[in-house]
């Protein structure tokens, strides 16, 4: 029996990250626009954003603004339990 990498990716706590970007209009630099992005990634140092950021910098020409982060664990301790047994039915 295997586990699916995603499942083992939220065991070992990655969950989901929303970030809201906002970055500044390259050709009206005093309007700020929103960009939603979401992800799974690994609170508190989150190198999937980290890498998209690192991207942006490199590759787009807005100027980060601000960057706001919501993370929420997919699975809690309270809704994870080991099996005791397992019953098998036709």
């Amino acid at each position: 029996m295997t586990v699916s990498s995603n499942f083992e990716r939220r065991l070992l706590g990655y969950g989901l990250l929303t970030a809201e970007i906002l970055y500044r209009l390259p050709d009206h630099p005093i309007l700020l626009q929103s960009f939603l992005w979401q992800t799974e990634d690994l609170a508190p140092k989150f190198p999937e954003l980290n890498r998209f950021l690192t991207f942006w910098e490199r590759e787009i020409d807005g100027q980060i603004h601000t960057v706001r982060v919501a993370h929420q664990n997919l699975i809690e301790p309270a809704e994870f339990r080991y099996a005791d047994g397992e019953i098998v039915m036709h």
